[in-house]
C-alpha cells in the first residue's frame, strides 16, 4: 500500500494491511476458476452473451479499483468503482446460478469480501471528503 493510503482515515474496524494480499490471492484462485469455466460455457455454448456479460464487466471493474484507489488517488471514483464491482457481482451470480449453481456457491466468499470492501470504501471516502 501507498503512503498516501496510510496516511487516510479509516474506520476503527478496518483490517491490516498485511490481510488484503492473502484475501485476494485465495478469493484470485476462486475467480480464475468460475470466471474462466463461465467463459468455456460460452464458447461452448452452453451459456449466452448476457450470461457471461457481467463476468467480464466485474473483472474490468476489479482491476479498475487499485490504479482508481492508489495511482489516481481518487476516493469518489474508486467508490463508484467499488460498487460496480458488487453490482455486477450480484448480476453475474444471479445470471449463472440456474446453468452452474457451483460458480455462483463458490463465490459466495468474493460477494462478502466485495460487500464489505464496498462498505469500507464507502467510511473511508466519507472520512477523507474533505482531502
Amino acid at each position: 500500500m501507498n503512503q498516501w493510503y496510510k496516511q487516510l482515515q479509516k474506520p476503527s474496524w478496518a483490517p491490516p494491511v498485511w490481510i488484503y494480499g492473502p484475501v485476494w490471492s485465495a478469493l484470485y484462485i476462486v475467480i480464475i476458476i468460475t470466471f474462466g469455466s463461465a467463459t468455456y460455457m460460452y464458447t461452448k455454448s452452453q451459456i449466452t452473451w448476457l450470461v457471461l456479460l457481467p463476468f467480464i464487466l466485474n473483472i474490468v471493474f476489479n482491476i479498475a479499483f487499485t490504479p482508481l484507489q492508489f495511482k489516481i488517488r481518487n476516493n469518489n471514483l474508486a467508490l463508484l468503482d467499488i460498487i460496480l464491482v458488487l453490482l455486477t457481482l450480484m448480476w453475474a451470480l444471479f445470471k449463472i446460478y440456474p446453468f452452474a449453481s457451483w460458480i455462483a456457491l463458490a463465490n459466495i466468499p468474493y460477494l462478502l469480501w466485495v460487500s464489505f470492501a464496498t462498505v469500507l470504501q464507502s467510511s473511508i471516502t466519507w472520512l477523507n471528503r474533505s482531502t
